[in-house]
């Protein structure tokens, strides 16, 4: 009796989030690759020459060109690693800019979610759907599909686990029928990535439930997830001498010397510091921070991240293992599989469900 209700419960829980499995699914497999997918189409917009053997402008005068030409302050400056990429920066009116970081050339103006990548991010993320007030309520509801997912991967472990010669079902014969088949496929691929699906489904949701994610997490390494440092406020002072933010920006790169650095936060309001983002050694990704005074020039104040305890370095991890960027191009490769598996698991249990009403 314990068995039908779980098979029952199994795909009742599939038709209910079936559709939108498959959606973030798709779209998940397609962010594995998003931003090459985006850089082949139009590589023109993206990627640039390198004249200078990697002697980009400095930033204050990269900053002040991309201004001048949009007659837009900037707010965000995303510098790239590779050399042959065109680097991104957003404005103050929300539009981006790919920039070309030898010459100070705009490339392209745009609105980041008529991208492929920004499009798929936010079909993946919140179903495209935004609110006359700019909120995204359907975040939740992927959410709760990722947590129906854990759910069902659970139940569907446990149905395993019951009959006896448990291990000798996990075989995939390719001559058996096609029912046969999909039912082999759907429990042997179910059983062998089982831990890396619940892993991916839940630190999705962590993008959304961080306080309940977290606290999950602090649950099972009985530890806490310790919170970064408050960007500092500072005092405007009456004469403002722009020079000073080249020192800033100097004095900031200063204290991690060997970290990359991965965004650069110019000021929103008078009141608020100059702000650098970089990775140092031993992180997964730039979670390090160190913020400056524009002002006088002076650093206010520094965070890194790669001393964190394992807690908060599990926690900062979630977003590289989300989209399989931690190992190379071979876990990339296998990430794009995992993320279209749950397109299989569904498509095979309606089948199975329809077969089994109407023979």
């Amino acid at each position: 009796m314990l068995k039908l209700w779980l098979r029952r419960t199994h795909l009742i829980l599939t038709l209910v989030s079936g559709l939108f499995l498959i959606c973030l699914s798709i779209t998940g497999a397609i962010l594995v690759y998003a931003k090459d997918i985006q850089r082949l189409v139009q590589p023109q917009l993206w990627t640039v020459e390198n004249p200078n053997n990697n002697n980009v402008i400095a930033y204050p005068i990269l900053l002040s060109t991309i201004t001048l030409h949009t007659q837009q302050p900037v707010t965000l400056l995303m510098p790239e690693q590779n050399p042959d990429y065109a680097w991104q920066a957003q404005l103050a009116n929300k539009q981006y800019v790919s920039v070309d970081p030898y010459t100070g050339t705009i490339i392209h103006q745009y609105d980041y979610y008529r991208t492929i990548y920004g499009f798929t991010m936010a079909l993946h993320r919140w179903l495209l759907y935004e609110d006359g007030d700019g909120k995204r309520p359907l975040r939740n509801w992927v959410s709760v599909c990722a947590l129906i997912f854990i759910i069902n991967m659970l139940v569907g472990v446990y149905i395993w686990l019951k009959p006896k010669n448990r291990l000798k079902r996990l075989v995939i014969k390719p001559k058996a029928k096609l029912r046969i088949l999909l039912y082999q496929l759907h429990t042997v691929i179910g059983m062998y990535l089982f831990i890396p699906l619940i892993l991916i489904a839940f630190t999705g949701m962590a993008f959304n439930w961080k306080t309940q994610t977290q606290a999950v997490l602090e649950f099972v390494t009985q530890n806490t997830v310790e919170p970064r440092p408050k960007a500092p406020s500072i005092e405007v002072p009456d004469t403002i001498y722009h020079d000073n933010l080249a020192i800033a920006l100097h004095k900031a790169l200063l204290i991690y010397p060997d970290a990359e650095l991965f965004r650069i936060y110019m000021p929103k309001k008078a009141s608020e510091p100059l702000a650098l983002r970089v990775k140092n050694s031993g992180e997964s990704h730039a979670y390090s921070w160190v913020w400056a005074n524009q002002y006088t020039g002076t650093v206010l104040q520094s965070y890194d991240a790669s001393r964190a305890n394992l807690t908060t370095q599990a926690w900062n991890f979630k977003y590289k293992f989300h989209i399989g960027d931690f190992a190379g191009p071979l876990v990339q490769i296998i990430w794009l599989f995992i993320a279209l598996t749950p397109v299989l698991f569904t498509v095979s249990g309606g089948y199975f469900w329809y077969k089994r009403h109407y023979r």
